[in-house]
């Protein structure tokens, strides 16, 4: 472990760019912390925290000069990696010639800075599913070959965060390049810094440090453990997938589709949702088209149409489909659930619908059968 001064994060930044990496990071727009370019300090929600609940979000000051004391916004890093719009590829047809032409993606290095613990397993949820099996997506894949992440160990909690029920933070455990943890006292600040790469010990070793004493990574330990006992939910994942599937005609699921606007807030605002359309365009000539995919989400009416109409036409259909995938049959798709609790979901739904809240009410009343029974 080793120890930097917070005008040290200036020389992080620096060292990363000096080896050619384009570096991203929170900053303040439009009253949110959304991620964007990043050249220094300055462009950090310094002295800035995040006030969150359901349907809620608001920033305020802090009493120092935290750089990262905030928790999440409502963008993650999968717009890095699986951009919202991207074009696939361009057709030219000319003198009877039809030409397929790729889009390339370009080589890319880009430095994420102030990852959190959700964030890093959110992004290695997405890394199965497009770099592992039988499919490979290979813009997905390119991009992520050239990813620098700076983790930020949470010392703070916001009000929908239930990281710790998931086994997904506060603190970052692997897939990080380097890991701050950022220490204020009432005469100190500091960060404790730990290596996770090669490139994380070369990048440290280009900035000035120090060796971290036994107490001060006693004491950032601390920090984060007081966080993991403050957070905002808990969900209780004791045999969920089971308990979601046995209960597809629970009440619940009609009650909740009341307040449900089906507005795809939860799935654009959620760092694993991957799901896509594609369209089709062509120029006024009809000698070039193009496909383009963009974000899509399993709210809109439109996603499971097929002949005939929609599979899921109600909104009750529409949610119990993205909350049973998310935490049940996820698990047959990729062996794990595809939720992180970083709480954007409840954060950003207009009419403060909370997963955690359905899980457990689901749970109290738990005594329905499916509607499809085995033979």
């Amino acid at each position: 472990m080793k120890i930097i001064e917070p005008s040290d994060i200036n020389s992080l930044i620096n060292a990363l760019q000096k080896n050619g990496y384009k570096t991203l990071g929170p900053s303040i727009q439009e009253g949110v912390i959304i991620y964007d370019e990043i050249n220094s300090t300055e462009d950090l929600p310094i002295g800035w925290t995040d006030i969150q609940d359901g349907g809620k979000y608001r920033l305020e000051k802090r009493s120092d000069n935290a750089l990262f004391g905030y928790v999440v916004g409502p963008q993650s890093w999968k717009k890095f990696l699986n951009p919202p719009i991207q074009k696939l590829w361009q057709a030219k047809f000319k003198n009877k010639n039809l030409e397929i032409i790729p889009e390339e993606v370009k080589d890319m290095k880009f430095a994420f800075i102030g990852v959190r613990a959700c964030e890093i397993s959110a992004i290695q949820i997405q890394d199965k599913i497009f770099t592992q099996g039988q499919y490979i997506n290979p813009n997905y894949q390119k991009r992520r070959e050239g990813i620098f992440i700076l983790a930020v160990n949470c010392v703070v909690t916001g009000g929908t965060c239930f990281c710790v029920s998931m086994d997904t933070g506060p603190k970052a455990s692997e897939g990080f390049d380097l890991s701050l943890t950022e220490i204020i006292t009432n005469d100190k600040h500091y960060f404790l810094v730990e290596t996770g790469s090669e490139k994380g010990i070369q990048i440290l070793s280009e900035i000035s440090s120090r060796d971290a004493r036994e107490n001060e990574i006693e004491f950032g330990n601390q920090l984060i453990q007081n966080a993991a006992a403050k957070m905002g939910r808990s969900l209780n994942t004791s045999n969920i997938k089971e308990l979601l599937l046995k209960n597809f005609e629970h009440p619940e699921w009609e009650n909740v589709a009341k307040r449900c606007l089906s507005c795809a807030n939860c799935t654009m605002v959620c760092p694993t949702c991957f799901c896509t359309t594609v369209e089709d365009t062509t120029d006024l000539s009809g000698e070039i088209a193009e496909r383009w995919q963009k974000w899509d989400s399993c709210f809109t009416m439109d996603f499971s149409y097929i002949h005939g109409g929609s599979i899921r036409s109600s909104t009750k259909s529409r949610y119990r489909q993205w909350m049973t995938h998310k935490l049940a049959s996820w698990y047959d798709q990729f062996d794990s659930s595809g939720c992180v609790g970083c709480g954007r979901c409840i954060t950003w739904c207009p009419v403060g619908i909370d997963i955690t809240a359905e899980v457990q009410t689901i749970r109290e009343t738990e005594h329905f059968q499916p509607v499809l029974k085995e033979e």
